[in-house]
Formats: C-alpha cells, sequence, structure tokens
C-alpha cells in the first residue's frame, strides 16, 4: 500500500536549512498496522505528513497504492509536480487523524463526519449524514451525533475525528500520535477504536508513543531517530529484543 524510497525533507534554506528526513525507506503492506516510534524531533510526523502530500518531500518517492505521489512521468521520464487538484484527489483517498482534533467547532459530531463527502465527493446531504450516522456508531458515539465538539470529551472529539476520516472511504489511514492530547483515562477509547479498525483490514500508520498499542496491534514497529530508520521489524524483535543501543535507551525511558 505504502512505498517510500529515500525520502529526504529539507525545510529552509541555505546555512539554516533544516534537514529533517534523511533518507527514509517504508514499506507498509496492504491490511497491515505499521507504528512509527521515537523521541520528539526525530521525523516521524513529517514523515507521517509525507504519505499524504501534506509536506512536499526534498527527494525521494512516495507510491500509494502504486501511484507515485505529487509527481508524472513525461514520455521523456521526467518528473513534473501534479496540478494542485490532481494532488487533492490524491490525499482524499487517505485519512489523517491528527493529535490535535481540528474538528468544526460550529458544526455537530454528525455535520464533522458528513461535510467532506459531501464538498469533496459530490454526495446528497442525506446519503452523508445517514453514513456519518453509522460511521458515529461504530466509533461508539450513536448518543453524541448533536452535540457540537465542545461539548465533547477529548476521547470522544478525536473518535469524531476518526469517523470523520473514514467518511472519505480513504484505502490508507495516518494517525499522527493520536491520544497525546488526552487526559489518560481517556486513551483506552480511542485506541479500541482503532484496534476494531486494525481487526477489520484497514491499513494503518501509527506515530504514537503507546508501547502496549504497538505490542499488540502492531504487524511492523520503526523506530527513527535523527530523521533516519534505526531499527524496524516485528513488535516482538523491536520493542523486546532490540538490536541497536539507541532503541534501547529510548525503551528504558518510555516503558
Amino acid at each position: 500500500m505504502v512505498e517510500a524510497r529515500d525520502v529526504h525533507k529539507v525545510f529552509g534554506h541555505g546555512e539554516g536549512a533544516l534537514h529533517v528526513l534523511r533518507g527514509v525507506d517504508l514499506v507498509v503492506p496492504k491490511g497491515s498496522v505499521t507504528v512509527v516510534l521515537g523521541p520528539s524531533g526525530s521525523g516521524k510526523s513529517t514523515l507521517l505528513r509525507c504519505l499524504n502530500e501534506l509536506e512536499q518531500i526534498t527527494a525521494g518517492s512516495v507510491h500509494v497504492d502504486g501511484e507515485l505521489l505529487g509527481y508524472r512521468h513525461d514520455a521523456k521520464g521526467l518528473l513534473h509536480r501534479l496540478h494542485p487538484r490532481k494532488i487533492a484527489a490524491q490525499r482524499s483517498r487517505i485519512g489523517m487523524v491528527f493529535q490535535r482534533f481540528h474538528l468544526f467547532g460550529h458544526m455537530t459530531a454528525l455535520e464533522n463526519v458528513a461535510e467532506a463527502p459531501v464538498q469533496v465527493r459530490g454526495l446528497s446531504k442525506a446519503a452523508a449524514r445517514a453514513r456519518a450516522a453509522e460511521l458515529l456508531e461504530r466509533v461508539g458515539l450513536s448518543d453524541r451525533v448533536d452535540h457540537y465538539p465542545a461539548q465533547l470529551s477529548g476521547g470522544q472529539q478525536q473518535r469524531v475525528a476518526i469517523a470523520r476520516a473514514l467518511a472519505m472511504d480513504p484505502e490508507l489511514m495516518l494517525f499522527d500520535e493520536p491520544t497525546s492530547a488526552l487526559d489518560p483515562e481517556l486513551v483506552g477509547e480511542v485506541l479500541a477504536v482503532m484496534q476494531d479498525l486494525a481487526r477489520s483490514g484497514m491499513t494503518m500508520v501509527v506515530v504514537t508513543h503507546e508501547i502496549g498499542f504497538a505490542r499488540e496491534v502492531a504487524d511492523h514497529v520503526v523506530f527513527m531517530d535523527d530523521g533516519v530508520v534505526v531499527e524496524q521489524g516485528p513488535p516482538a524483535q523491536v520493542l523486546d529484543a532490540p538490536s541497536e543501543p539507541r532503541l534501547r535507551e529510548f525503551l528504558a525511558h518510555v516503558l
């Protein structure tokens, strides 16, 4: 589903340039869950944003379901940047759930979930609302459809955000530290929804510090530090028998 090759991301120019990703390779099979771990500033969130074109990569390539993101090859094999409308169409196939929920404060939970299918897909309001109600029930919020974000807990808002991403029928779901802004007692309800999604066969890339989730749900764990992938493999290997000293040091602090 995802194939990132030698991905670099540089912010700025000249002496002040910040080289955030330094040749990252990542392969995510369809239907699998990949968890990305690492300290703050390691490039995890930037990598995620490059996987759905919220950030334009500086070098390398990203394919999603076999399609090159952001560029096309001409007859001579040269790369050309895609029109923003085409990039938006590519992005619409990829769901993204952010650390801060980014819900529309003036819309109810139902309206938040139904908005994008109407605006982007051209779905009728009635069909979009019916689908939104189904998705809110799926994330355990059928009794909160008419509530505004300010009337919901952080965990409930995050579950609305997950339902909103699912409303576009994505092939791939990206989660950027989805529980780090939540009170500890609300984390479990969001992770439970994500576990349910994983069981349903959704392809997921999750940036998180939830080691328990990585151990239980991930098929593949990636540890990043300073813009590179330091170690990766099955959870049992990476979390229980890490070979890299930097990963052992990281796990000693978070476990």
